[in-house]
């Protein structure tokens, strides 16, 4: 990554190991690292932020080339893989650490994240109102190990295959041209 200009995001769109999967597999995505941000504790554990008394989210935070992928391009693929429209909750997780979130790093990314959900909310995208948070960028605190990479490492467990691997198929469906060469979704 010498000498190349990477911006960062931090988006939160339920469990952390969807969305960390989903963004290990697209093209312009330098890394992807799981945790936790927007709460009042510094450096919660897992335990703590399931909790809800930290007011953190599990999280991702993107470092990304915006000569391959746009911050909108990322925003497309965040609100395509998960719900926007369910507050403090995806699927069977409840609770505000699985709330839909966007920290944006600039006043740029702020303008492209409200404007792209006007457009969403203007097309009629979904069929309730999206309730994704828009806020400025807090510190983000990296998860423990075990939680890191954690699709690729434990593909048959029942979470993975009834919860990731069906988000992953609708990535390759949507944005197929998006998926970097070197990365199977199957791990083949």
């Amino acid at each position: 990554m010498d000498g190349m200009k990477t911006e960062t995001a931090i988006l939160g769109g339920g469990c952390f190991w969807c969305t960390e999967a989903i963004y290990q597999n697209i093209r312009g995505i330098m890394s992807v690292t799981s945790g936790y941000s927007g709460g009042q504790k510094e450096n919660p554990t897992y335990e703590e932020v399931c909790s809800g008394r930290t007011g953190h989210a599990e999280v991702i935070k993107l470092e990304f080339n915006p000569q391959l992928i746009s911050y909108r391009e990322v925003l497309e693929i965040f609100f395509a893989t998960h719900d926007p429209t369910t507050l403090n909750r995806q699927g069977a997780d409840k609770g505000e650490q699985y709330r839909s979130v966007i920290f944006y790093a600039s006043e740029a990314q702020k303008k492209v994240a409200l404007d792209y959900i006007r457009e969403l909310e203007d097309k009629q995208i979904y069929r309730k109102p999206i309730v994704t948070q828009v806020v400025p960028m807090k510190p983000f605190y990296p998860s423990e190990d075990y939680h890191r990479n954690y699709y690729n490492n434990n593909r048959g467990a029942p979470y993975c295959e009834f919860v990731i691997t069906p988000k992953m198929e609708k990535l390759l469906n949507k944005f197929g041209s998006k998926i970097k060469s070197d990365k199977s979704l199957n791990g083949e």
